[in-house]
C-alpha cells in the first residue's frame, strides 16, 4: 500500500500568472477607482458608484485571466482546475494586500478600520467583486482549455 502523497505546491508558472492577472487588473482598478472616488460616489453614492463599477472590472477579470491563461496552455503549460484555482487565489491575497497598504497610505486606514469598511454595503458589493475576481479564472476555464 502505497502512502498518500500530499499536494504539489502550486508550480512557478501558475503564481507568476497570478501575479500578472493580479497587476493588470489591480492596475485598471486603480484608475477606475479613482475615478468613481472622485466623481461617481460624489454623484451616486458609494453603493450605486461601487455597483456601475464591478461590471466593468469584471469583465476586464474575465478577459485577462483567459488571455493569461490561454499563453501558459499555447507554451504547454498545464492550467487545470487546481491551477486555475491557485492562480486566482495567489491574486487575491495580492489583491487584498495591496488594497490594505493603499487604505493606509491613502486614506490612513490601520487594519481594523480598513475590515470595518468592507462590512458597510459598498464595501460588502467590493468584496463580493473580489471573491469573484478570484474565481473567475477557473469560471474562464471550459472543460480543461481555454477558448
Amino acid at each position: 500500500m502505497r502512502p498518500e502523497r500530499p499536494a504539489a505546491a502550486p508550480k512557478a508558472h501558475v503564481l507568476g500568472t497570478g501575479a500578472l492577472y493580479f497587476a493588470a487588473v489591480f492596475a485598471l482598478g486603480f484608475v477606475l477607482g479613482t475615478l468613481r472616488a472622485v466623481w461617481l460616489t460624489r454623484a451616486l453614492g458609494a453603493l450605486p458608484a461601487v455597483l456601475v463599477e464591478l461590471p466593468v472590472m469584471l469583465a476586464a477579470s474575465w478577459l485577462v485571466a483567459r488571455w493569461l491563461m490561454r499563453r501558459q496552455m499555447l507554451a504547454g503549460r498545464v492550467f487545470g482546475r487546481a491551477e486555475a484555482l491557485a492562480m486566482g487565489g495567489f491574486a487575491f491575497i495580492l489583491l487584498m494586500l495591496a488594497e490594505a497598504g493603499l487604505a493606509h497610505v491613502l486614506a490612513g486606514q490601520g487594519p481594523g478600520e480598513w475590515l470595518a469598511a468592507m462590512a458597510r454595503p459598498a464595501g460588502v458589493a467590493g468584496l463580493a467583486g473580489q471573491i469573484l475576481f478570484a474565481l473567475i479564472p477557473l469560471l474562464a476555464r471550459r472543460g480543461g482549455r481555454v477558448g
